[in-house]
């Protein structure tokens, strides 16, 4: 067995973190890099890691190996004490060719690819991790999701009558004598998600995340993926598993959440859209792209017809999704 200790890594941009804390032979080029990349949260990146080191003195120093292959996984497997995965499938015959194998690590909560019987047949702890990254990109898709249903795009520092007299010319108050208050700018269109019908496409572990914020919203909650997800886990999320083509005929929103593999890109085209019962023959939709939306020619984050009650779509990819405006034709 070899003098550190042995921990295989499936690769993944957030994984690579594991060697920057705990390997001493770390790439320094990597160690600048997420100190970039996490400036804006952590600006003590090396005080973070030490942080972090100081709790894990058990393991550390250790080496570190990060594998892009379920083959490279298994060829470092032999002095193995600690395996961290996210997609790779392990089962009895990675259990066995792991023989100091101590604790495995899923980088997320779902054991679809993880034999846990044979697991605890081993004596080898099993452990789960809610990722912050998913729970960010769900919260992100509602806040999409909010500023197209509210329209708080355009009421954007709207909040005086010099301000609305500003940008619309003229600002008219409502008779308080006999209505209520809101809505002083008097947007139109805007709607509400409770009560509403979202529909995900895929129903992953940010799918799963984007279903219980629209539980809490109290919307109607359609979920389309090959395999449907155990009855309980859809009695809990108040989920209803359904075609594509029903699901795009239903909602009112809808979230795809699929991987950017080639059975993928195009699943959302003009003829599946054209499916959804809300969509508009001919009209102009506002578009909010985002620089990590599926990659098609047909790409789309997050589009609201000019017509209140067509469906839309929201596609939102960890804290890096950006949106800006442009038109297009739906034609």
């Amino acid at each position: 067995m070899a003098a550190s200790p042995v921990i295989v890594v499936e690769d993944d941009p957030f994984t690579r973190l594991i060697p920057l804390v705990l390997d001493p032979n770390a790439s320094e080029e990597r160690r600048a890099a997420f100190a970039d990349f996490m400036s804006t949260d952590e600006p003590d990146f090396i005080g973070w890691c030490e942080r972090v080191r100081s709790a894990s003195r058990n393991i550390y120093p250790a080496d570190v190996r990060l594998v892009e292959s379920e083959d490279e996984m298994r060829a470092n497997l032999k002095d193995c004490v600690a395996l961290v995965v996210e997609s790779f499938r392990v089962g009895a015959a990675e259990f066995a060719a792991a023989p100091h194998l101590q604790v495995l690590q899923k980088f997320g909560t779902g054991l679809r690819n993880i034999d846990a019987a044979a697991c605890a047949s081993k004596g080898i702890k099993l452990l789960t991790l809610r990722r912050r990254a998913n729970i960010s990109c769900a919260e992100h898709a509602f806040g999409l999701m909010l500023m197209l249903a509210r329209k708080l795009d355009e009421l954007d520092g709207l909040v005086t009558a010099e301000r609305i007299t500003a940008a619309q010319g003229s600002y008219r108050p409502f008779q308080r004598k006999h209505t209520p208050g809101g809505n002083y700018a008097r947007v139109s269109g805007t709607r509400a998600l409770n009560g509403a019908t979202i529909g995900i496409i895929g129903m992953g572990e940010i799918g799963r995340e984007i279903a219980i914020r629209a539980k809490a919203f109290d919307m109607r909650i359609l979920y389309h993926q090959r395999t449907r997800i155990p009855e309980a886990e859809e009695r809990e999320m108040t989920a209803q598993h359904m075609p594509l083509g029903s699901l795009l005929a239903e909602s009112d929103w809808i979230v795809p959440q699929l991987p950017t593999l080639p059975s993928t890109c195009d699943v959302l085209g003009r003829a599946e859209l054209r499916r959804s019962s809300r969509a508009p023959a001919s009209s102009t939709w506002r578009t909010h792209r985002s620089s990590t939306a599926m990659r098609s020619s047909r790409r789309c984050a997050a589009a609201v017809s000019a017509e209140s009650r067509s469906t839309c779509i929201i596609r939102s990819r960890y804290q890096m999704t950006t949106s800006c405006s442009r038109s297009t034709t739906w034609s």
